[in-house]
């Protein structure tokens, strides 16, 4: 339930963050997370998520997988833990719109997969939209941002818990209420095309 953590451990030199999205990669993550030198953490998150992988699906430290994608995707979106499964949400509903989506998994985020984040931020147009369960201070945000800091033409937006919650509620209530819902990235996908069009 921390918002911060993302922030204290991959300030940790030699720390892997693992940040799994649903129950096959948690468990993935838990045995990576026993071999290498070094400290490792795992971000679980609470709410129940719907299981996204087959039990046979490939993990590997530094990899992130690019879980849809076509030829047409006008915009990428990176989600982890929660948002996840609100990033495929809003690939689904603005499909609908002629708008398609490139939704990217990091798996971890020390190390970050720059190669991949970068390949798909340029086969959509250098627009990135990442969503995070965290503050905005050195989360997913901004690491995808000094990931792809020697690239040209790419542009990041990020959606992340801004200030100290102060309620209490159901899992999907919150995550609208922070603006990290599949409606605020909707939102946000719209204002990204609107504004490199102009």
């Amino acid at each position: 339930m921390a918002l911060e953590d993302l922030d204290m451990f991959q300030s940790i030199p030699s720390c892997t963050v693992f940040y799994p999205s649903d129950a096959v990669s948690t468990e993935r993550s838990v045995c990576l997370a026993a071999n290498p030198k070094g400290m490792c953490f795992v971000r679980t998150s609470w709410p129940e998520t719907a299981v996204i992988y087959i039990p046979q699906e490939n993990f590997e430290m530094g990899r992130a997988t690019v879980i849809r994608h076509s030829v047409n995707d006008n915009v990428t979106v990176i989600g982890a833990g929660v948002t996840l499964p609100e990033a495929l949400a809003a690939a689904d509903a603005i499909s609908q719109q002629g708008i398609s989506l490139c939704v990217i998994d990091p798996f971890t985020i020390k190390p970050l997969d720059a190669a991949t984040i970068i390949s798909s931020a340029k086969a959509t147009g250098g627009r990135v939209i990442t969503v995070e369960n965290h503050y905005r201070e050195a989360g997913i945000g901004e690491a995808v941002c000094a990931a792809v800091s020697g690239e040209p033409g790419i542009h990041v937006h990020q959606l992340a818990v801004s200030g100290v919650p102060k309620k209490s509620g159901k899992p999907s209530e919150l995550l609208d209420m922070f603006g990290i819902s599949a409606r605020h990235i909707i939102a946000a996908v719209k204002s990204t095309l609107m504004n490199s069009n102009s």
